[in-house]
């Protein structure tokens, strides 16, 4: 007697564990139960509001996503609190003519695109609840910007996340067609120094390019958390542009060939390894990246230009990382690579890894997950 019930209880231990790693939590109710899980871990342990530089407006990204979604007042009173704090500007130097774009964390850099994340999270708050301080600031940067002769702001694989859904934000408020153009040709440079058509993916930026810049064993060296950022970007551009766009096309196919390699090189354990064609030179489990690729393709699922059919699978098992490896029983999101541009051998990446623009990708993630389990 004492065997069978032994028998029994492994065999249902046995159930038990398969599920967890096999079936992830599917309905709408569970996924916004995640949702409320992560986001008030993050908010009440991280209360105070920082600057407005990208690592923090990245969250809020996904925190609006979150208000959207579920609609609790507390997440838009913590993004609205944020806004309010920085003045609703990113870099705050009123001195054009000391304004640059390179690389920097001190307020000249007003056109760094770093600094300019914060606006898509500002054109939010003010579709929810017009005012035009929300986007005056935007309005000032953005259209300084579109009237210089450059072409070369966005010179980084992040840079597109930063700062092309404020393009189509901008335009959706303003109704001015130069956000669009301008959009474009800058979105061409950046092809021109950092696109690999072979590979469908972006390097993080010129100084990686094959076969400059390899793996240490020769390979191509794609940055998951770089290309998570692009794909994510793309996703957020299209939920905007208009239909009519001459350019719309180019973006549609963009982004379903970079869904195509990131779906790729997933690892069988559902994550994206840091760096995303030699999982041997960083290996591991990374959450940002894999958070920010399964909000892509699920997004791209749900608004009919990816197949559901091909890609349930990638997202399956993509999900499945994200809510029993990645997602804490306390609602803190480990695994996260610190901020960087690169895989880096020999990197500690654990639990206790967390970062707030990680959450920030889970909550877009789980938000598109949530909206694909009620189709």
């Amino acid at each position: 007697m004492k065997k069978i019930l032994v028998l029994s209880f492994c065999f249902f231990l046995f159930i038990g564990c398969t599920t967890k790693q096999e079936t992830p939590a599917y309905s709408p109710e569970a996924v916004i139960e995640i949702i409320h899980k992560v986001n008030n871990y993050w908010q009440t342990n991280n209360p105070k509001h920082g600057d407005a530089f990208w690592h923090r407006a990245a969250y809020h990204t996904g925190n609006m996503e979150a208000y959207k979604l579920t609609q609790k007042p507390e997440y838009l009173t913590f993004s609205e609190a944020w806004a309010e704090h920085n003045e609703w500007k990113g870099a705050k130097s009123d001195n054009k003519e000391e304004w640059r774009y390179s690389y920097g964390e001190r307020d000249q850099y007003v056109l760094f695109g770093d600094w300019q994340t914060c606006f898509q999270v500002y054109a939010d708050l003010y579709q929810i609840e017009p005012a035009e301080h929300k986007i005056a600031r935007a309005r000032e940067v953005m259209e300084y910007e579109m009237s210089t002769p450059n072409n070369d702001y966005w010179w980084w694989a992040d840079g597109l996340y930063m700062v092309m859904p404020v393009m189509t934000r901008m335009h959706k408020i303003t109704k001015n067609e130069l956000y669009l153009d301008k959009m474009y040709e800058y979105l061409q440079f950046s092809d021109s120094i950092m696109y690999d058509a072979e590979a469908g993916l972006y390097y993080r930026d010129a100084k990686y390019v094959y076969p400059k810049h390899t793996t240490p064993s020769g390979k191509k060296d794609f940055w998951a958390r770089g290309d998570g950022w692009v794909l994510a970007a793309f996703a957020r551009v299209l939920e905007d542009l208009p239909e009519t766009n001459a350019h719309r096309d180019f973006y549609i196919e963009r982004f379903q060939t970079i869904a195509q390699a990131v779906a790729a090189s997933q690892q069988p354990e559902g994550y994206w390894t840091r760096s995303m064609l030699d999982p041997e030179f960083a290996p591991g489990p990374e959450t940002s990246g894999t958070a920010f690729f399964t909000y892509g393709i699920v997004w791209g699922v749900n608004n009919g230009l990816l197949d559901e059919a091909e890609y349930k699978p990638v997202i399956d098992k993509a999900w499945n990382y994200l809510v029993t490896v990645a997602l804490q029983e306390d609602g803190k999101l480990g695994y996260v690579q610190p901020i960087g541009e690169k895989a880096i051998h020999g990197q500690v990446v654990d639990a206790n890894s967390q970062a707030d623009f990680g959450v920030g990708a889970f909550l877009l993630a789980a938000c598109e997950m949530a909206r694909y389990a009620g189709r």
